[in-house]
């Protein structure tokens, strides 16, 4: 009896039983009924209603479960619900108020009182009668930045209406007669500021007369936007410049001429070689005036101090000298660089000097204390190029890692990476006027915009390793490059009005002919190149050359500024 109550409680609790086992004990209580005790005959007869129970229970979970999943799937949740008119009213209303609040001054679109003729319709500025208009359905649209109506007194017109809710086909005739960039100039223009809105408010009244004033309708409405010509995009003129000649060329070292600058009085300019000297030329004559020993490898950068009597020099010996020229002595040493250091710049108002090496990192010294004030790390290679300037980003360097950065100095970070470049930058020029500078690569010479480094153009055709850029007061900038070419550019167009390759000096072998350096003087009347054939070439302007004897080829085409 005890086992005969197991199962059913079991068969009653858990209803987990498999169909074989179900049918084996309904066979049992079967053979069971009859030799068992009346005590007995009852528990079987419960065990076996029990089993019917099960039975009947399992075909209404089905069903049970049938009916659930097909509430659950016919209905449609996802239908919106049905758009209340009221609160959809109310809800505009508030809208409007908070987020157009500032502009409802301006020229609205009351179509509606025009049409019904309400209290307002002789207002030729719309502007909103929060009293008068309780109760009224009315549309408004701002349409830009200047009024509409176009003038006091000028009423809507049939053709000046703005359709409001224009119909899908013609939205789409709307789109294909737009210019592929009307939508940007749209987004332009309703995107005005409060400022703007409120500057520019009644302009076109107080510009022109009532008459003329509707033409400036396409402020505010697409549709005479779309009518107005497209200007093409059309390469400006390139000033022109007289082109260059060679005129001096001036030897005495006995290795790579690598490294050139001029002093800041125009009187002489020292020149840095692989031969371990550094020279003091005289710029109007050409003859030499001093030689400097003291480093032990290739002098890669000198320049001259304009706040004090001293030279600064650099080499792949990792030696960083300060030369005094009233004793032609070095009088400091700058230790830290791990490597051959390739170039450093002075800062123009503080004395500070910026060096860059091939350990891929540039270094800021105080000049006095020979103290190295900052680290700037985050090349990936050697840093090939520095510059520096007054406004911030007061430091540019140029990599073989095939990026530009421009540092601020105070914090010793990097404020902006440039990579365009797909080879390694080895030269960067500043423009001594605009707020531009330039970089060379073999890829490409590439102008840019501070303070962010916002890409301007390419100047694309030296295809060569560009060892170095210079560029003057009259926009001419010049690219030097390892196989001896020199490219003239206009630097406003991107315009190359001359190539240069001039013959190695007799001796030498064709394969010296490259530029390592090149500048201008103070007056930029003379441009200074330093060479592979161990010379020292000077150009000065063909003071012959006119527009005439040497026009500007110039050939108007559609702009294709490739920004890699």
């Amino acid at each position: 009896m005890r086992l005969i109550g197991v199962c059913v409680s079991g068969v009653g609790v858990s209803g987990g039983f498999a169909l074989p086992d179900l049918c084996r004990l309904r066979n049992w209580c079967g053979g069971a009924l009859g030799k068992a005790s009346p005590g007995c005959r009852e528990g079987i007869v419960l065990l076996c209603s029990a089993l019917e129970v099960q039975k009947h229970s399992v075909h209404t979970l089905v069903f049970r479960s049938l009916k659930r999943t097909h509430d659950m799937f016919v209905a449609d949740n996802a239908k919106p619900i049905p758009l209340d008119e009221e609160s959809h009213k109310v809800k505009m209303a508030v809208k409007l108020r908070t987020e157009y609040g500032s502009v409802l001054h301006m020229p609205t679109l009351k179509e509606n009182l025009r049409e019904k003729g309400g209290p307002n319709a002789g207002d030729p500025y719309g502007h909103k009668q929060y009293s008068g208009n309780q109760g009224q359905e009315v549309e408004y649209m701002v349409t830009g930045t200047h009024p509409y109506p176009s003038g006091p007194g000028v009423a809507l017109t049939a053709d000046t209406k703005v359709q409001r809710m224009p119909s899908e086909s013609a939205a789409q005739s709307l789109a294909v007669a737009l210019p592929a960039s009307q939508s940007r100039l749209d987004a332009n223009r309703t995107a005005a500021g409060v400022g703007d809105i409120y500057r520019h408010a009644g302009i076109s009244e107080r510009s022109q007369p009532p008459g003329m004033s509707v033409a400036m309708v396409e402020a505010g409405g697409n549709k005479n936007s779309a009518l107005m010509p497209k200007k093409a995009p059309t390469m400006p003129k390139p000033q022109w410049h007289p082109p260059w000649k060679l005129y001096r060329v001036i030897s005495g070292h006995l290795g790579w001429v690598r490294c050139i600058a001029v002093e800041p009085g125009n009187q002489w300019f020292v020149t840095g070689s692989a031969d371990r000297t550094i020279k003091i030329w005289d710029l109007a004559s050409g003859k030499l005036k001093l030689s400097l020993t003291g480093h032990i490898s290739t002098v890669r950068g000198v320049i001259v101090s304009a706040r004090s009597p001293y030279l600064f020099s650099c080499g792949e010996d990792k030696q960083v000298k300060c030369w005094d020229l009233e004793y032609n002595k070095v009088i400091r040493h700058y230790h830290g660089h791990l490597s051959a250091v390739y170039g450093l710049d002075l800062h123009p108002t503080i004395d500070v000097l910026v060096t860059c090496s091939r350990d891929s990192t540039a270094r800021i010294w105080d000049v006095r204390t020979k103290a190295s004030v900052h680290t700037l790390s985050g090349h990936t290679n050697a840093v090939a190029t520095v510059k520096c300037q007054a406004a911030e980003p007061q430091i540019i360097t140029g990599s073989h890692d095939t990026t530009i950065r421009l540092w601020d100095l105070v914090a010793g970070k990097t404020r902006v990476t440039l990579t365009n470049h797909k080879k390694s930058v080895r030269a960067v020029v500043l423009h001594p006027r605009h707020y531009t500078f330039a970089s060379g690569s073999p890829d490409n010479i590439k102008q840019w915009k501070f303070p962010d480094g916002n890409f301007i153009q390419n100047l694309s055709g030296h295809n060569a390793i560009i060892n170095t850029l210079a560029v003057n007061s009259d926009g001419v900038l010049v690219s030097g490059a390892d196989n001896g070419t020199m490219h003239l550019w206009d630097w406003r167009t991107g315009y190359n009005f001359q190539r240069v390759h001039a013959a190695v000096q007799p001796g030498s072998l064709d394969s010296e002919s490259g530029i390592f350096a090149c500048v201008f003087d103070q007056s930029e009347s003379r441009l200074l190149t330093a060479e592979a054939d161990k010379t020292i070439k000077v150009y000065k302007e063909d003071d012959t050359a006119t527009e005439e004897t040497h026009p500007v080829s110039w050939k108007p085409e559609i702009i294709k500024r490739k920004r890699f």
